[in-house]
């Protein structure tokens, strides 16, 4: 029985609208450059205040993906 092996990387993703977008942009970028990515688990959440408001949506993430050896 053959198993499988996933990496697991931090990414941190920024939005002024929401915490939702942020986590989107985060996730988008990255495919951009890793395939095959399986499952993003909401790590932290924050918000950088200017002004005495919401300035910036903050979201960590840590994303798998399936790892994939050389042959």
């Amino acid at each position: 029985m053959e198993g499988s092996v996933y990496k697991v990387i931090e990414l941190v993703g920024t939005s002024s609208e929401s915490w939702e977008k942020a986590a989107s942009v985060a996730i988008e970028t990255a495919s951009k450059t890793l395939r095959d990515l399986r499952i993003a688990e909401v790590v932290k959440q924050d918000v950088t205040i200017d002004n005495g408001k919401v300035a910036l949506y903050r979201v960590r993430l840590n994303v798998s993906f399936k790892y994939e050896g050389k042959d």
